[in-house]
């Protein structure tokens, strides 16, 4: 019996039933969406992933579409070479081969402000704003900074989360290049900027090391 035919069987037992949990409804969207994406493939059709979601989802009555990298991981082996290159997420990101890892140093007072005593209109975050945990350019609210805070500003932990993000979203992550946002990484003591550098290069090579040349 082929993958199509037995998704449908699925959906059609599980459709007749109107105590399906969430968890079953978002399962049974996943495998309608992926069986759409075969479908079109086989025709020729191009497909707006998010419409399809979206519709899908509608049609299960799930408040939320499911996230790309849970579509990825229910891919059948036999059809991932077919579906991969066209679920993989912002493709641009490691067109050039290089994947961009965006990390946080902690959040630390501008000396600007030590100075003057005034806070730049630019700079929304930092200890002394209403955004207390975010750094001084940031709010708190942004990918990068909401991974950040979840990972406690570990680098180690940041680097480690994103790189397995992006390795599910199915991105090469063999090249990597670190952009260090915060605004005020450089204004930090010498002590935590290389703990702070030896832990991104730990993270990737598994490493443990004891200085920066060494994790270098």
């Amino acid at each position: 019996m082929s993958l199509s035919r037995k998704i449908s069987l699925e959906m059609g037992r599980l459709s007749k039933d109107s105590q399906i949990s969430r968890p079953e409804r978002m399962i049974i969207t996943i495998a309608e969406i992926i069986q759409e994406l075969l479908k079109a493939h086989e025709e020729g059709k191009d497909v707006n992933l998010n419409k399809l979601k979206t519709r899908i989802a509608a049609k299960y009555e799930l408040e939320t579409s499911p996230r790309l990298v849970d579509i990825i991981a229910a891919v059948p082996a036999e059809s991932k070479k077919i579906l991969l290159p066209k679920l993989r997420a912002k493709p641009v990101r490691t067109a050039s081969g290089i994947a961009v890892v965006a990390v946080m140093c902690k959040p630390h007072r501008c000396p600007h402000i030590n100075m003057t005593g005034n806070i730049c209109v630019y700079c929304p975050g930092g200890p002394d704003s209403d955004f207390e945990y975010s750094t001084q350019s940031y709010t708190g609210y942004e990918p990068t900074s909401m991974r950040a805070i979840r990972a406690r500003y570990d680098p180690f932990l940041q680097t480690r989360n994103r790189i397995d993000q992006l390795k599910q979203l199915g991105h090469s992550v063999d090249k990597i290049e670190f952009i260090v946002m915060g605004g005020t990484f450089m204004c930090l003591p010498d002590e935590y900027r290389d703990y702070f550098i030896l832990n991104l290069h730990d993270a990737l090579s598994g490493h443990t090391s004891h200085s920066v040349e060494e994790a270098v």
